[in-house]
């Protein structure tokens, strides 16, 4: 294990960033924190939660896939694909890092891969730091996920005036040797009492006895036509915001836009809460709020474990808690339909 001062701190993404493009969370205007490209000046905002996950990094809201010209009956196809160059994102959560878990199955683990995704992958680098300051929204700890000791390429700690590096990759443990005359060799005691502190923490969180009792996999015949969809979904607006701070949400559609020069097909964040969602010529599957409603919280809760060894498909980051406009999330939909709460 290694550390920093916190003074240092700045050297120390300069000389990152001399090696790759560096992201890290700033704070905004309005008090929040979104990932940015690391420049001298900007410093790291050490707020619990980004409003958006950085999984952008590796499957963005927006990408071309590839683009068309066309000359009479001929059509040229182009491979608007190009290698990633190196890069490594600082300050990510451990219920984030979970996430990268449950999306590296839909388009890296399983045929057919996708190659958009594999690039971003096989050149990002993932500096993870624990949570000093768990949130009342955050209930990680209910899919076995452990805000004090996150995981990544290297995981970071934070105290009163250091950080505390370790590396968990070859790739963490060569990013790790390029800051290494910024660092110094150190014990493990500050971190152990680090983890100690947030652990307590955890366990007296208000969503800390959530469980997933009463879900998982093959609980599909058993919780699917509960009449309690109808009663919970009565107030969900369909605005989509759940799915679009989610960090495991993977829902996509395809266009083709017409530039004037030729055509581009892009791929977009797309929701299962929208009305036409995977709307097709035949008219939209699912065709009630009821329908949609149920469709998110069965497949993070039924349908994502059952085809996933047992893995949820929701690390407990509380985002959906936060932003909800009318406070209808996945904590709520667990202990009224399907889990319980121990007392």
């Amino acid at each position: 294990m290694r550390k920093c001062s916190l003074d240092s701190l700045n050297a120390v993404f300069a000389k990152i960033a001399e090696a790759a493009e560096l992201y890290l969370p700033v704070n905004c205007t309005d008090g929040s924190a979104a990932f940015s490209k690391w420049e001298e000046g900007k410093e790291w905002s050490n707020n619990l939660n980004t409003v958006k996950s950085p999984k952008e990094f590796f499957f963005p809201q927006t990408e071309d896939l590839v683009a068309f010209k066309t000359s009479g009956k001929n059509i040229e196809i182009i491979d608007t694909r190009k290698e990633r160059e190196d890069f490594v994102v600082f300050g990510v959560r451990a219920c984030d890092v979970k996430a990268f878990e449950v999306l590296d199955n839909v388009f890296l683990l399983k045929e057919p891969y996708d190659s958009y995704y594999t690039n971003r992958r096989e050149h990002g680098v993932i500096i993870s730091v624990a949570c000093n300051r768990p949130a009342d929204t955050c209930f990680c700890k209910t899919f076995g996920i452990d805000p004090a000791d996150p995981q990544g390429d290297i995981s970071v700690w934070k105290t009163a005036d250091s950080l505390y590096w370790q590396a968990n990759t070859e790739r963490g443990a060569a990013l790790l040797e390029k800051i290494a005359d910024l660092t110094e060799d150190c014990d493990t005691a500050a971190v152990d009492a680090e983890k100690e502190k947030i652990t307590k923490i955890m366990s007296k969180l208000p969503l800390a006895n959530l469980t997933t009792e009463g879900w998982g996999a093959g609980k599909t015949q058993e919780l699917f036509d509960s009449p309690i969809w109808a009663e919970m979904s009565e107030a969900c607006l369909g605005c989509g915001t759940c799915t679009f701070v989610c960090p495991t949400c993977q829902c996509y559609d395809i266009k083709d836009f017409n530039t004037g020069k030729g055509v581009v097909r892009f791929r977009c964040w797309d929701s299962c809460m929208y009305s036409d969602f995977t709307k097709m010529s035949a008219g939209q599957p699912r065709l009630s709020q009821k329908e949609r409603f149920r469709q998110r919280f069965m497949h993070k809760l039924v349908y994502y474990p059952e085809n996933n060894n047992g893995l949820f498909s929701c690390v407990g980051c509380g985002r959906c808690v936060a932003k909800c406009p009318i406070s209808m999330n996945i904590a709520k939909v667990m202990k009224k339909i399907g889990g319980k709460e121990n007392e």
